[in-house]
């Protein structure tokens, strides 16, 4: 009997394992872009399997804010709203840009105890929005923890153009980095062959740098992933650098 338990322990084990899929910090958008028809932005914040629709709990961030043009930080954490995502406790707000300028979002989780791999997740989490056609700086890393910084205008761009990026820890490259890439798949419309073809995945080269072609249209989520030199509460703690990027 302590045999057959064993064996059916591990045979749940590899099931879970076999069906487990990426998790993403997700910040949306409903534009990539303002103009003077439309200037306010509305943004969703949650955790989530975004291809699967599988929503987890996303408690309220420790931080969340914008920088403009890359410049100052605005903390934003206080305009949030609680909502849901995929029947999962999640967040929105909205801002209204007041001159042109590159709008970058960035909400800084609290660490997720994910049980399944026995470690804690924290995605830090950004998007950039164009305001009024003024974005230039666009590559210039807003100073994260981890962070990818584009090498591919992250907004304007269309349904099979490449996405370059570089995955920064601490500022500096890093090299040979795995990048898990997935389509916010919103309406359940495209479906996989098979689990493999979920989540996507590239590797960085020795400079950092990685480089995908995004097949369809809709947001693209790219999650840099490393481990903190540091546990959090006794555990590993997987640090990602997560950029969400519309095709149209």
């Amino acid at each position: 009997m302590k045999k057959l338990t064993a064996a059916l322990a591990a045979l749940c084990v590899i099931l879970f394992a076999g069906n487990a899929f990426a998790h993403f910090g997700m910040l949306i958008p409903d534009t990539d872009e303002l103009t003077q028809e439309k200037r306010t932005v509305e943004l969703t914040l949650s955790f989530s399997h975004p291809f699967e629709g599988q929503g987890m709990v996303l408690e309220k961030p420790a931080a969340f804010f914008m920088t403009v043009d890359n410049g100052d930080r605005v903390d934003l954490l206080s305009t949030l709203k609680e909502t849901k995502v995929m029947d999962f406790p999640a967040w929105k707000t909205a801002y209204t840009a007041k001159r042109p300028g590159l709008l970058t979002f960035v909400f800084d989780p609290v660490p997720y105890k994910e049980d399944a791999e026995n470690n804690y997740i924290r995605h830090i989490t950004k998007v950039v929005v164009d305001a009024y056609g003024e974005g230039e700086e666009w590559n210039t890393p807003v100073g994260l923890d981890t962070e990818i910084v584009p090498l591919t205008r992250p907004f304007g761009n269309y349904a099979g153009n490449v996405f370059q990026g570089v995955v920064l820890v601490n500022g500096k490259p890093a090299p040979y980095t795995r990048v898990e890439v997935e389509f916010y798949n919103k309406d359940g419309k495209r479906q996989a062959p098979n689990d493999r073809m979920v989540t996507q995945e590239v590797l960085c080269d020795g400079q950092g740098v990685f480089t995908f072609a995004c097949p369809w249209k809709g947001w693209w989520g790219f999650a840099g992933l490393n481990t903190a030199e540091k546990p959090y509460e006794g555990r590993e703690l997987e640090m990602g650098a997560v950029i969400w990027v519309e095709m149209k």
